[in-house]
């Protein structure tokens, strides 16, 4: 952990992410950004839909795509939590998410117990 760049940080989180979307969706993202913002971590996630849910989206709705997803992330919630504090030396106090069904994109806020930011922005070399 000591000696990582922000940079190096945002990008070993966003590999997890697709690992865990691999793991637990069935398919990993087209794209993956992520972001230290003070005491927060905002993984922005793009290209997640399979082509089964885009069509499902038109025919049942929003709703139904958002409730599967919501479940299927929450069975992997604690081994996502685990990896972001093993990467970042720091607890996850909470954890969100949403999904766009008109994008295709998911964002996960994981707010942490301390300023992630800035524990990693001196490091930049």
């Amino acid at each position: 952990m000591a000696g990582k760049t922000k940079g190096q940080v945002e990008a070993e989180i966003s590999q997890t992410l697709v690992k865990f979307e691999l793991e637990y969706m069935g398919r990993g993202p087209s794209d993956v950004r992520t972001h230290l913002l003070g005491d927060m971590v905002v993984v922005r996630l793009k290209g997640i839909l399979t082509p089964a849910e885009r069509q499902l989206v038109k025919a049942e709705g929003v709703e139904l795509i958002k409730q599967v997803r919501a479940k299927l992330l929450e069975t992997g919630r604690s081994v996502l939590k685990q990896r972001v504090e093993r990467i970042t030396g720091l607890s996850v106090v909470s954890m969100h998410s949403d999904l766009s069904t008109t994008t295709g994109e998911r964002v996960i806020l994981f707010v942490m117990s301390e300023n992630v930011e800035e524990k990693f922005a001196g490091l930049r070399r």
